[in-house]
């Protein structure tokens, strides 16, 4: 009889914590004599790869084994790369595929058709007799997740963003990590801040929820703008400049989500769309920089510090949570479930369903979470919350 064979793929931005998840989930298989097929570069592996060709085979699937995998849990990013392939919404086919007729989905404003693919996923998947498959990734990513087990497919999920606003879970891999850089990065940059007495400006990912700024800000003690509440602009600068004043080193400091905005400004965007209709943001941080010194004719400091947030190895939160949501998501695939998602909920670990993509992002509780008088994190009345402060 054939082995029973599981898919693993990592879709969206990197984190650390994605390795051992793969590794994780390679050991315990080979322990049951399942094997284990990395499917490289996200769900692009699905939609591009062309089982006929050697060299395509070579592009996009990765045998998986304990020799391959012992030690690549020691590093950040992700052996199998990664990408923003959104297969129910392709805007172009795959070469080996032109000419071939697969349904049209709408493209985002109704404005171009676009291809879905998901007869093709299911074809490679099942060319490359792939009994279960397992999809890290966020939102996005796990939202195509959920399409494929409404088709039939066996999927689990284990969720990764280190905007940490996956729906259903309290915590997300990548997301400890990111605050412990962006912490350790603004703890650092004080005395360049200090020694030239400026307002300094932190700019960190977060383009709908603002997990990232206000833990940030939890743990630094300082201001935070979150995409969940708009600021008055007047009363966040006077704050700032008050507290710059009354500080004996002269400077203040604030961390704002790549989608914060204040009343009357909204983030400009640019570029293309990528697969899921998501367009690059301006820098907020220039914006309020500029603000700030027309206003007051204040100097500031701005450090954009998105991209190494995501850089380097895990911390022992993401090792130690990544490593656990991967034999979750084994012990599921042993027992032949699908459409769940590993997760942890009121500070346990548990098995939920893969959100609905309808949801959007999950978001800040701003009642209980953040205070809109001092644009700060609510330090007071945590007894009985979960150790990440709000429940799935």
């Amino acid at each position: 009889m054939a082995k029973k064979r599981i898919g693993i793929l990592t879709g969206g931005g990197d984190v650390p914590g994605l390795n051992s998840v793969i590794k994780t989930v390679t050991y315990r298989s080979s322990e049951n004599d399942i094997e284990v097929i990395g499917l490289r570069r996200g769900w692009e592996a699905l939609t591009h790869l062309n089982v006929d060709d050697a060299e395509s085979r070579r592009r996009y699937v990765m045998p998986l084994d304990r020799e391959n995998t012992r030690i690549i849990d020691r590093r950040g990013g992700t052996v199998l790369h990664s990408s923003r392939t959104n297969p129910a919404k392709m805007t172009k086919l795959p070469d080996h595929l032109a000419g071939k007729d697969f349904p049209l989905s709408q493209g985002k404003g109704g404005a171009t058709n676009t291809w879905d693919l998901s007869e093709q996923v299911m074809a490679n998947l099942s060319a490359l007799n792939i009994d279960h498959l397992i999809a890290i990734g966020g939102d996005d990513t796990l939202s195509y997740a959920a399409k494929l087990n409404g088709l039939g497919v066996k999927i689990v999920a284990v969720p990764k963003t280190m905007d940490n606003d996956v729906h259903n879970t309290e915590y997300c891999i990548g997301f400890s990590t990111a605050i412990t850089r962006a912490s350790d990065a603004i703890q650092r940059q004080r005395t360049t801040v200090a020694s030239h007495e400026r307002i300094g400006i932190f700019r960190v990912f977060g383009r709908d929820a603002g997990f990232t700024a206000l833990y940030t800000a939890y743990t630094t003690s300082v201001r935070c703008v979150v995409p969940e509440y708009k600021v008055n602009l007047d009363k966040l600068i006077r704050l700032l400049v008050e507290e710059k004043r009354a500080n004996p080193s002269n400077y203040a400091l604030v961390v704002l989500s790549e989608g914060a905005e204040w009343e009357g400004y909204r983030v400009q965007e640019y570029g293309e769309a990528d697969a899921y209709g998501h367009r690059k943001k301006a820098s907020v941080a220039e914006a309020l920089a500029e603000e700030i010194k027309r206003r007051t004719g204040e100097e500031t400091l701005t450090s954009d510090l998105t991209y190494d947030l995501r850089s380097g190895d895990p911390d022992f939160v993401d090792k130690l949570v990544a490593l656990t949501f991967g034999n979750m998501a084994y012990d599921a695939v042993l027992d032949g479930k699908s459409g769940l998602m590993s997760a942890l909920v009121k500070g346990c670990y548990d098995l939920v369903p893969i959100p609905d993509h309808n949801l959007g992002p999950r978001k800040l509780d701003i009642a209980t979470m953040y205070n809109t008088e001092r644009y700060r994190p609510m330090y007071a009345s945590k007894r009985g919350l979960p150790v990440f402060l709000q429940r799935a």
